[in-house]
């Protein structure tokens, strides 16, 4: 039972709308796919996690400026669409259901979700898991401690400690460096030329981070450390923004029941609302410290 789980919603909501048909809408015919499998998929992992803490961070800003400033080409295939247009509509609808149940929704202008989650995770006890199908979350695994559930067929993955070192043969907390020297077309990161998977892990544990390489002046082309030297900046989940911790946990759900009750109606996502509350309230009740 962890103390935590940490909700990567953006990653959530988009896994759900791909996975889910867009065939189905509400009573207006308004489009609901991602509604219902965000809901659903949340109650899935509150029933079986059983944490004792939720909170679903969102990425307020799909490419900060801050980032694309240091690395031109980050993310750049956000820019043609960073959001399915029929997705688009039904994220106000997911933000207010869950604000309905109780589920504490956090979030930060000009910052992702993945800083969110990484910032709340630097500020709570473990152990503590992370929904996401982010890879980049995997830089914030620390033993079982802090482990990632990562959606695959079947139900997620535990991406723990010995997880990542089986994977690439590296700790979780230099999965940002690894990303970095092999580069990731998916974040737009170009990678160091020459540098794949193997080499870049064969250096990580060699030298114990990009830092300690530059230190070794491993890099002599001017333009590479320049890249190293940015992507440092940008890859590695933000850790210390200044967020309040949120509650994480109601006495009771929902917390606002008319609006569950309304949003139920309108969207005809009643049951998978009342699968949501019923899996918070089957979770055992926090004992006062």
């Amino acid at each position: 039972m962890p103390e935590w789980l940490l909700v990567d919603g953006s990653s959530m909501f988009f896994r759900a709308f791909y996975a889910i048909p867009q065939t189905m809408r509400g009573p207006g015919g308004v489009l609901v796919n991602a509604v219902r499998g965000t809901l659903d998929t949340l109650a899935r992992y509150v029933t079986d996690r059983r944490p004792r803490h939720v909170a679903f961070t969102t990425d307020e800003d799909w490419r900060p400026d801050w980032r694309v400033e240091l690395i031109p080409g980050y993310k750049e295939h956000r820019t043609a669409e960073p959001i399915p247009p029929a997705l688009i509509p039904q994220v106000p609808i997911i933000l207010a259901s869950l604000q309905a149940v109780g589920v504490d929704v956090v979030g930060l202008d000009d910052y992702e979700a993945e800083d969110i989650v990484a910032s709340i995770a630097a500020k709570v006890k473990p152990p503590i898991e992370i929904a996401s199908g982010d890879r980049d979350l995997f830089s914030q695994v620390r033993g079982r401690e802090v482990i990632v559930l990562y959606p695959q067929k079947g139900g997620p993955a535990e991406v723990d400690e010995a997880e990542v070192v089986r994977r690439y043969g590296i700790p979780g907390t230099a999965y940002s460096d690894y990303a970095i020297l092999r580069g990731d077309p998916s974040d737009g990161l170009p990678g160091i030329p020459g540098i794949g998977d193997k080499s870049a892990a064969q250096m990580v544990k060699r030298y114990g981070s990009i830092e300690k390489m530059l230190e070794a002046d491993v890099f002599r082309n001017p333009e590479h450390v320049d890249y190293l030297r940015k992507a440092l900046k940008v890859v590695p989940p933000v850790r210390d923004l200044k967020i309040k911790v949120p509650r994480g946990r109601r006495d009771s759900y929902p917390e606002k029941p008319e609006l569950v009750e309304a949003i139920g109606k309108e969207y005809g996502v009643a049951s998978s609302l009342e699968r949501l509350v019923t899996a918070f309230n089957k979770l055992p009740a926090l004992t006062k410290a």
